[in-house]
């Protein structure tokens, strides 16, 4: 009984993944979500600083901006939003649909990492600021050279887990026909017409790669701890 089930494990496995070589739709999926985590992560944090700066300074147009802005993100779908980029703001732009998945997960995690920065910084005593401005600095370098250094190290854990969010948050890329790794193992299920086997490997992989994602910041974390 016990054989005859791993037996049958194993026909499951080899079809689904050794046969014709499909495992490579997850090898190829992989890479793919990796490039859109990494790439939609440098947008979000570029992006995210540029609007908690707006926000903070509470001014005119670029603070209404900054709060219309997390509203509009933080109150729609991840999946609507990345719908919505693709087949009509830019329908017509020609750009290639990892780009566009690129721009529109970054624009996403812009939002959410803006809050997180801009929490890190309320956290920064203001008398950092206020010593930054006696030596002569002016208030963009003493953001840049006091400021964001002392806030990057409150933020990082929640920073961590934005990313390790944006990478499950990339699963949805399939909505515009790109072959990540949620997709791969799709096709892999569609073709072997077995559910079980490509998913659970799927969700296998996504485990280890969050993992190894907290693993690192939290090594990261402890490292710029140890040097205050």
């Amino acid at each position: 009984m016990f054989e005859a089930l791993i037996r049958s494990f194993s026909d499951m496995i080899y079809l689904a993944l050794i046969k014709e070589d499909r495992f490579n739709f997850l090898v190829n999926g992989f890479v793919v979500s990796v490039q859109l985590t990494f790439s939609a992560a440098v947008i979000g944090v570029a992006l995210g600083l540029v609007i908690a700066i707006f926000k903070i300074r509470n001014k005119g147009a670029t603070a209404a901006f900054a709060n219309a802005y997390i509203t509009v993100i933080r109150g729609t779908p991840a999946v609507v939003q990345l719908t919505v980029i693709y087949f009509v703001i830019l329908a017509k732009s020609g750009l290639p649909a990892m780009l566009i998945a690129s721009i529109a997960f970054g624009l996403n995690s812009a939002a959410y990492v803006a809050e997180i920065v801009r929490g890190g910084i309320m956290a920064v005593d203001k008398g950092q600021t206020e010593a930054g401005r006696s030596l002569g600095l002016s208030s963009l370098q003493t953001m840049r050279y006091i400021v964001i250094p002392q806030a990057v190290k409150n933020v990082l854990p929640a920073l961590g887990n934005e990313f390790i969010v944006l990478l499950k948050e990339t699963s949805i890329a399939g909505y515009i026909s790109i072959v990540d790794l949620n997709k791969g193992g799709q096709h892999i299920s569609s073709i072997t017409y077995n559910g079980m086997v490509a998913p659970l490997c799927v969700a296998y992989i996504y485990l280890l790669m969050t993992t190894s994602m907290a693993s690192a910041l939290d090594r990261l974390e402890r490292r710029m701890r140890a040097g205050d």
